[in-house]
């Protein structure tokens, strides 16, 4: 059988705990909010409408990649790209490229930021499997301008994070959804856990400051997580209707 992703991979690693998927989508759904590209999300009206659904829905669609089969993860890719060819047949206009490779770069750079924030640091060879796997999820969505090394990713990344955000009342309007959806404390809790993952360009445009709380934190959510019941702590800070499917991300095909 061909995986996506082989067995053994650390990007299985990182992809395979609730807690890790759920501070990517922390670290992205700040980005997103600022990306000069998040009219298109708009345009919908999924966004505003329902935010963490449609925040969540592109960590699960990457998930599941990572864990299909060489032939069905093809499958999904393809279909995601067709939603965005939808989208755009509809709006009379193409996404930008570089819209797609920002996606694409925060699902990388996500990845490593937050399993080293939760587990430990990762060595170079595994943040460069981690750069493989999505950069070929790039490749077959079709993606123009896709970096082919770690390096010239890391060189990308950094350019794009200058150009390509800025705060705008889409921004404004997306955090007051955020905050509407998950009720005062788990939106305090969410941009305590985005002041502690986003890169300093993204914490300074949202003025995110000082994640004092979560530095607090971390090492007992760590260690409540050793002894067991670190779930326990997490599905208390969840909205009620997305327990079941955080719950389910920590389950690990084999």
């Amino acid at each position: 059988m061909k995986w996506f992703v082989q067995e053994g991979s650390i990007v299985r690693e990182i992809w395979g705990k609730a807690d890790t998927i759920l501070f990517i989508f922390a670290g992205a759904s700040a980005e997103f909010a600022l990306n000069k590209s998040v009219d298109w999300l708009y345009f919908t009206g999924k966004l505003p409408a329902d935010p963490l659904g449609r925040l969540f829905s592109t960590v699960s669609y990457a998930r599941r990649i990572v864990f299909s089969e060489y032939d069905d993860a093809m499958r999904a890719i393809h279909q995601i790209a067709a939603i965005h060819a939808g989208v755009e047949r509809s709006r009379h206009a193409r996404i930008p490229d570089s819209a797609y490779r920002d996606v694409l770069f925060m699902l990388i750079d996500y990845s490593i930021r937050s399993y080293e924030l939760l587990e430990r640091t990762l060595t170079r060879a595994e943040k460069e499997e981690a750069f493989a796997v999505f950069q070929a999820v790039g490749e077959g969505m079709g993606i123009a301008g896709l970096p082919v090394s770690l390096r010239e990713f890391e060189r990308m990344r950094a350019e794009h994070l200058q150009e390509n955000l800025h705060k705008s009342d889409f921004t404004v309007d997306l955090y007051r959804q955020y905050r509407k959806h998950l009720g005062w404390y788990r939106y305090f809790l969410l941009r305590q856990v985005q002041t502690r993952l986003v890169p300093e360009r993204v914490n300074a445009l949202l003025g995110l400051g000082s994640a004092w709380l979560v530095d607090a934190l971390l090492p007992f959510y760590k260690f409540a997580g050793m002894l067991g019941f670190g779930m326990f702590l997490r599905d208390a800070l969840l909205p009620e209707n997305y327990k079941t499917q955080v719950t389910e991300l920590d389950v690990v095909e084999q």
